[in-house]
């Protein structure tokens, strides 16, 4: 039944279910429809005077309150109804004129308008032909000022608003991506910022245009005026048989009473639209923002109230009227004076006690709060900005979203939010990934184009932009969409700017995933890791400091080994911390631990492991070259000219792998498998060494070379 009622209330079906009976709009909905209609047929249908005296002083009224109502908005959008409301109020206006003339022009000197009749005593009195000629005069001047400073003003600054507030559109609405991206702000004030930018550019733009209908009322009330003295003239001394002095008298009269009617509400509403269009750059109440800008200086009414004082003292000029408004000033002008020496005491005593709060906190050491670097963010040249534009798709964020999902997945390393920045140090097509701070990888990408890798299988290659993958550094080619499909069929990897974006953040992550991994992620790791496993950690963390576990886990993503199965690394390390703490220990009994998983990682689809072995003689040389260092890690300290020797063994070994189509796996004994990857890291970053511990018995191992000195 609520369901049935709240359709019955909103109108958005033809019956309410179980009803029988047609829905209705709300009444609101109804007003407005029936006002514009009655609006229109009012140019028809004649009026009686009694409603047309309604009408006037509605219209009247109406006018008044549009005034009031753009004086007390905050700003010019918060009316954004406002240039409908011009077009209604001057079709009414025009609506009622059109009915004002008829019943004048019929009925003559027996028109009773109270309104009209009203307004004409008022300005035209009953003081013969001067005084029509003077209400003439008066009606005249009042139409020049309406259309010649008022209306005309307000329609350029009209114009001019728009044309400025449709060319910052752009500008103010990437202004406020930047922000979002910079995490600033949030993704609703960003939309609502964007919803009140386009809002704003609409307002000025539909101003521009309903500025005219104020202008084209002036300009048809001046002809109406005409008309109806002209019409009188003739229908007064030619139907009604009146004499020439008595239709000039009479119709003059009520066309004079009729056009103020008509022109001072329209005087009203132009003057709304003029304060509308100028106070477009200010914010909040227009008589707080007048009295505070009135109030500012007390020096202009000292000077104000000299000059008054000057001009009373000078012969000829009423002093009974200066000097009082002269003392009045002066007084306004003190009184401001003290107040203003009051705000700058209290500004003066409340610095004070700052600088004592900032001398005391100097003095016991409390320093400012410092924000923390980020632990991965990306920067973008402005041209890639529409990447992340929520209006245009933003398919770089959901693909980021992606890599960290994966990163998750594949690592077990949950990466933090990556802050999106725009950086104008960067070129409009360039990004840029830190971490830390550090910059760690860029590239460029070209809107509209697409990255064409070869991998090594293209037989003809086609003509574009040559540069150089940014992720893997292989050679590439920038092409155009239409030849996509001829890129693809000639043997090209095709690739776009988000996906290849995603795609180095990805790799990055692989690479410095060590360096993202701080002791408060570990926390986090084994604070979540409590709630099942809660004897796991309380042993682990037994064993080890915090920063231990940190250490072990940091040296196995550096190796781009998963920390997903978190449970046997800690059951690893709380085995054998009783025997030593050293990170280098700890960590490969948890790659022995993890020797199923290191196995199956490098394996090929049979199970076959192929590797290359050391020269047990140059294998013993690396474990006799050990260093322990001050910080409780080894490395190996191989005399120079040997570790180029076998740096460049090692290269050899590894290109004659690759050729036979084997991905180089070095295999050597426990002892001696940190050794030789810490003498290879710099070189070779992402070369596999693996010891005999870490085989599974399902595991096939085949060697496929040995890795020996140049004798």
């Amino acid at each position: 039944m609520a369901d049935a009622a709240r359709v019955e209330r909103t109108g958005n079906s033809g019956r309410a279910p179980g009803s029988g009976t047609i829905s209705l709009p709300p009444v609101p909905q109804l007003v407005m429809p029936f006002v514009v209609v009655l609006v229109v047929v009012l140019l028809l249908i004649p009026l009686p005077t009694v409603l047309l005296d309604m009408f006037m002083a509605m219209n009247l009224v109406f006018s008044l309150a549009v005034l009031l109502i753009v004086l007390y908005s905050k700003k010019a959008t918060d009316f954004n109804s406002f240039p409908t409301i011009l077009l209604i109020v001057t079709v009414f206006g025009l609506s009622l004129n059109v009915s004002s003339t008829r019943l004048i022009l019929t009925q003559g000197a027996r028109f009773d308008g109270r309104m009209i009749r009203a307004f004409s005593s008022f300005v035209v009195g009953s003081g013969g032909s001067e005084s029509l000629v003077v209400g003439a005069i008066i009606f005249i001047i009042i139409i020049a000022v309406q259309a010649i400073v008022i209306t005309k003003g307000a329609t350029r600054v009209s114009e001019v608003a728009a044309r400025f507030a449709l060319d910052s559109l752009p500008g103010k609405q990437m202004a406020i991506d930047a922000e979002y991206s910079a995490n600033a702000i949030t993704e609703e004030e960003s939309r609502r910022r964007k919803a009140e930018l386009q809002q704003e550019a609409d307002f000025y733009g539909a101003m521009d245009g309903s500025s005219k209908f104020i202008s084209g009322n002036v300009k048809v009330g001046i002809f109406i005026t005409v008309v109806n003295i002209l019409g009188g003239i003739i229908v007064g001394a030619a139907i009604h048989g009146e004499t020439l002095g008595t239709a000039v008298g009479t119709y003059i009269s009520f066309t004079i009473g009729d056009g103020l009617l008509s022109q001072f509400p329209a005087l009203l509403v132009s003057t709304a639209m003029g304060i509308m269009v100028t106070r477009s750059a200010t914010v909040g109440d227009l008589g707080q923002e007048v009295a505070a800008q009135f109030t500012r200086d007390a020096r202009v009414y000292w000077i104000c109230a000299v000059v008054l004082t000057g001009f009373a003292l000078l012969p000829g000029f009423p002093w009974y009227v200066l000097l009082p408004m002269a003392v009045l000033v002066g007084f306004y002008a003190w009184r401001l004076t003290v107040k203003h020496r009051a705000a700058v005491a209290f500004k003066d005593m409340m610095g004070k006690t700052a600088d004592a709060a900032k001398k005391s906190r100097e003095d016991t050491g409390e320093q400012q709060k410092v924000v923390p670097l980020d632990a991965i963010s990306l920067e973008l040249g402005y041209g890639l900005i529409p990447l992340v534009d929520k209006d245009q798709g933003a398919e770089l964020l959901d693909r980021l979203q992606g890599v960290r999902r994966t990163s998750a997945l594949d690592l077990g390393l949950v990466i933090p939010l990556i802050r999106i920045v725009d950086n104008i140090g960067l070129d409009s097509s360039e990004y840029c990934f830190k971490i830390k701070g550090v910059s760690v990888g860029r590239g460029k990408i070209r809107k509209g184009y697409y990255l064409c890798i070869n991998p090594g299988q293209v037989k003809e290659e086609l003509p574009g932009e040559k540069t150089v993958d940014p992720t893997f550094g292989i050679p590439a080619v920038w092409l155009s969409e239409e030849k996509r499909d001829e890129a693809e069929r000639a043997g090209y990897t095709v690739v776009d700017g988000p996906s290849l974006i995603a795609t180095h953040l990805t790799e990055i992550i692989k690479r410095h995933a060590a360096e993202i991994l701080g002791r408060q992620e570990t926390q986090a790791i084994l604070d979540d890791l409590k709630t099942n496993f809660p004897v796991v950690v309380e042993e682990a963390t037994k064993a080890v400091t915090l920063g231990g576990i940190q250490k072990v886990l940091q040296s196995l993503l550096k190796e781009q080994i998963s920390i997903r199965n978190i449970v046997t690394i800690l059951e690893a390390i709380a085995d054998y911390a009783p025997h030593s703490r050293e990170n280098f220990f700890l960590t490969e009994k948890a790659r022995q631990a993890l020797g199923s998983q290191l196995c199956h990682q490098y394996a090929d689809d049979k199970q076959i492991l192929h590797v290359l072995t050391i020269d047990p003689a140059l294998e013993q040389k690396i474990v006799e070259s050990r260093l322990d260092t001050n910080t409780g890690s080894i490395m190996a300290a191989l005399d120079p000219k040997l570790q180029n020797a076998w740096v460049k063994a090692v290269t050899r070994a590894v290109q004659a792998v690759q050729e036979h189509g084997y991905q180089p796996r070095i295999l050597c004994t426990e002892a001696a498998r940190y050794l030789v990857k810490s003498s290879l890291f710099r070189e070779m970053p992402e070369l596999v060494v693996l010891s005999v511990p870490e085989i599974v018995q399902d595991i096939t191992v085949e060697s496929v070379g040995v890795i020996r000195l140049e004798q």
